[in-house]
C-alpha cells in the first residue's frame, strides 16, 4: 500500500500455565486472539472445530494444529454465535488474562499481555512528526493515551468504536475501521496518511 510502518508493541506476551481439558468435555474451541492460538498445546483439542475472530487468528490456529477452522464475521460474540448456529453447546474459550467474558462458555487463560511502561524510542521518534497511529484494541488505546504526553499532532486509526472511546479526546483526528479487520484498519490509516502527508505516504509518521 506504499506505507512505511513503525512497529511498537504496547504489551509483552508471556505464556501462562494451564490445564488441558479432556477432549470429550467440549465440542468446539473459541480463539479470540492469535496470541492464544500460539500458546495452545492442541493435543486432543485439534480434532474439534475451532472458531476464531479474524484471519490472523485463523492462520495461527491452523499453525497450532487445528484442522477445522471457522472464521467469525467480527468479534468474539459473533464467533460464538456462529458456533451456536452450528449446534455447538460446549465451547472452550482459550484466551488472554485480559479478555471479554462471553456467556455460556468455559475459559482457560493461556497467556498474559503485560503493559509496557514507556513507548519504544522508534515510536517516540515517529510521533515527533505528524503521526498516524494504528490501534488494535480498547486496552491498547487506553494504554497508548496514557503513555503519550502530547496528543495534538497525532491521528488515530482505530479497530473499533470501543477502541475509539477508550482513546479519549484531544487527538487531531480519530477514524474507525469499517470492520474490525486489519485490512479495514490499513485502509483507514492510508486515508489518514494521505491527509497528513499527501506527497509521502508513511504509516508511522
Amino acid at each position: 500500500m506504499g506505507l512505511d510502518p513503525v512497529v511498537a508493541p504496547l504489551f509483552t506476551i508471556r505464556p501462562v500455565e494451564w490445564v488441558l481439558p479432556a477432549k470429550d468435555a467440549f465440542d468446539a474451541v473459541l480463539l479470540t486472539s492469535a496470541h492464544a492460538a500460539r500458546q495452545v498445546r492442541t493435543g486432543g483439542l485439534s480434532s474439534l472445530p475451532c472458531y476464531t475472530t479474524g484471519e490472523a487468528t485463523s492462520r495461527a490456529a491452523r499453525d497450532a494444529g487445528f484442522a477445522d477452522v471457522r472464521t467469525g464475521p467480527s468479534d468474539g460474540e459473533a464467533a460464538l454465535a456462529l458456533a451456536r448456529r452450528d449446534g455447538r453447546s460446549r465451547v472452550l474459550h482459550l484466551c488472554g488474562r485480559d479478555h471479554i467474558a462471553l456467556p455460556g462458555v468455559e475459559r482457560r487463560i493461556v497467556y498474559a499481555a503485560d503493559a509496557i511502561e514507556k513507548l519504544p524510542d522508534a515510536a517516540r521518534d515517529a510521533l515527533a512528526g505528524d503521526a498516524v497511529v494504528l490501534i488494535h484494541s480498547p486496552r491498547a488505546a487506553a494504554l497508548f493515551a496514557r503513555l503519550l504526553d502530547d496528543r495534538r499532532l497525532v491521528r488515530l486509526a482505530l479497530i473499533s468504536p470501543a477502541a475509539a472511546a477508550a482513546a479519549g479526546d484531544g487527538w487531531v483526528e480519530k477514524a474507525v475501521a469499517a470492520r474490525p479487520r486489519d485490512e479495514a484498519l490499513l485502509e483507514v490509516a492510508a486515508k489518514l496518511c494521505n491527509i497528513a502527508a499527501p506527497d509521502a505516504k508513511q504509516a508511522g509518521r
